[in-house]
């Protein structure tokens, strides 16, 4: 394919399992940016059991889509267990925080003002 391309780190013309596209490691959290700048950020993760990533914020509005396993999601001071097949909001410049209740991946998509 010719031109300037904006995703990377996944074959292009090709049918994917979003699944496929990153391996649990034990004891660690494992990411593939897929695309990162403004106003967008694409990253799949996978989280190994009670592995996590700690309370932060972030100028953008994160979009937590789980596509295995189950994932402990906090926003301020709420908590929520996001399942398989379930998507969570955290709003720009909120605290929150993520963590494996099991083994669990999630395709994070991340907004920013341009």
């Amino acid at each position: 394919m010719e031109g300037k391309h904006f995703i990377k780190n996944i074959d292009f013309t090709k049918v994917h399992q979003l699944t496929d596209l990153v391996d649990y490691e034990e004891g660690r959290v494992v990411s593939r940016t897929l695309a990162q700048g403004r106003p967008l950020s694409l990253t799949l993760f996978a989280f190994d059991k009670g592995e996590e990533i700690s309370t932060h914020s972030s100028p953008g509005d994160a979009m937590v889509h789980v596509i295995d396993g189950s994932a402990e999601v906090t926003i301020g001071k709420d908590v929520f267990i996001v399942n398989a097949g379930e998507t969570i909001v955290m709003p720009a410049n909120i605290a929150h925080g993520v963590r494996a209740v099991e083994r669990f991946k999630m395709f994070l998509t991340v907004v920013f003002s341009l």
